[in-house]
């Protein structure tokens, strides 16, 4: 494609996406089928320009002014992801000079809400956590994030499975913490090989897959996974189970659930069930109360901990939608914990960074809850047999109680988890 073709087609995918009224990777999804005819380079070219332009909104809106013509457009130049070279033979001489003068500006001539790039709400609360780790943070949530896989263990080894990608030209390393990831440098078409078309593996990031290794469901159980979305851990939890007992896919998005059939088809599953509910009172859930032995709820929140992946959604959240969010964590959790049955376990996560949908949800369940023993999150994964789990966890003055994964620390994405046991 001509580069001025690209450009125009880059600043184009930037304003669709900057009005913020849908998700940024389906505002991609839909132009890319809109426009069948871009190849593989172009798209990329295109996803990367836009993603990097939400990393850096706050320090290209700063930039953009001072350049010349429609301001999707210096957004693309200054966000373009390709050779400078490239990006040149398109632009004006103006346009040139004024990205060379952009171009020499250093990290120190910055200030400090143009080199964070985050909104100011955001800022006090991962301060106040990480402290001195705040800027190795911020400069994580830059990067775009790595391909983990999930081996099924139903089906596959990890270590075979490694080798067969090697063979297939596609380097692979085990996951530091979970015994189930292979961790992917670059974007292969994954889905044109055997290993994905069996079933053999599944993308998911290494932090997702310890949220269903904390279950920790075993054969023959009732285990429930309470907002299930598209199955990612479903299917994790299922091969755990060795394809026996039964689990329940619950989610109130019909939709999402719809993802997940091809998913379990591959996966060669049969011991799951997926069921759309309507709320977390549903008629389903209250029939299952007090028979189960082990529910995960991976609460709807902020996704905050997936900034790598999806950096439109520090722009698209807000404090107001953080109050909603919580609200609504409260309720699923409660609900819930009604399923289990003495003895049975409750596993309560979020893919968000921020304490009033992490630590707070849990100790306001656990003060409200008496019957519920919340468990030491550190000392489950040491029983798993998973490396270096002490440092998984944080909790202040609850002595690490709870999973607690940092991008800039652990190379996942940013996810909490808080376990307890119902007394008999």
């Amino acid at each position: 494609m001509h580069p001025k073709v690209l450009l125009d087609a880059c600043a184009e995918l930037i304003r669709l996406t900057l009005t913020f009224e849908h998700p940024a990777d389906a505002v991609v999804s839909r132009f890319f089928r809109d426009n069948r005819g871009l190849g593989p380079r172009e798209r990329a070219t295109l996803a990367e320009t836009v993603y990097t332009v939400l990393r850096k909104k706050l320090l290209f809106d700063h930039m953009a002014p001072s350049g010349s013509g429609p301001k999707e457009r210096r957004l693309a130049i200054l966000g373009f992801h390709g050779p400078r070279d490239f990006l040149k033979s398109a632009l004006t001489e103006q346009e040139k000079k004024w990205l060379d003068q952009c171009d020499a500006v250093t990290a120190d001539d910055l200030m400090e809400r143009h080199r964070h790039n985050l909104p100011e709400w955001l800022v006090k609360p991962l301060k106040d956590q990480v402290g001195d780790g705040f800027w190795p943070l911020v400069e994580s949530l830059a990067q775009s994030a790595p391909l983990d896989l999930r081996v099924n263990a139903l089906k596959d080894k990890r270590a075979d499975v490694q080798k067969e990608l090697a063979k297939a030209g596609i380097q692979a390393m085990p996951t530091p913490y979970s015994p189930w990831g292979l961790r992917i440098d670059g974007k292969p078409a994954l889905t044109k090989l055997d290993a994905f078309t069996r079933g053999a593996v599944e993308v998911q990031d290494e932090g997702s897959q310890l949220l269903a290794l904390l279950l920790d469901a075993k054969r023959g159980e009732m285990v429930v996974d309470f907002c299930a979305g598209a199955g990612g851990k479903t299917l994790a939890i299922g091969a755990s189970m060795r394809n026996t007992g039964r689990l329940y896919a619950f989610d109130v998005s019909a939709h999402r659930l719809d993802a997940l059939k091809p998913r379990l088809a591959r996966s060669g599953l049969s011991n799951v069930h997926p069921a759309a509910i309507a709320h977390e009172r549903d008629e389903r859930v209250k029939r299952l109360a007090g028979k189960i032995d082990r529910v995960l709820v991976d609460a709807p929140c902020s996704g905050l901990g997936t900034l790598r992946r999806n950096p439109d959604l520090k722009w698209r959240q807000s404090p107001k939608a953080i109050e909603e969010l919580v609200a609504k964590q409260t309720a699923i959790l409660a609900s819930a914990a009604r399923l289990l049955k003495p003895g049975g376990r409750l596993v309560y996560a979020t893919c968000s960074i921020l304490p009033q949908e992490n630590e707070a949800i849990a100790e306001a369940f656990s003060a409200s809850h008496p019957d519920f023993e919340l468990l030491d999150a550190g000392a489950v994964l040491q029983q798993l047999k998973v490396e270096g789990a002490a440092g998984l966890c944080s909790g202040g003055e609850t002595g690490g109680r709870y999973l607690r994964l940092w991008p800039h620390v652990h190379q996942t994405d940013g996810f909490f988890a808080a376990i307890w046991t119902k007394k008999p």
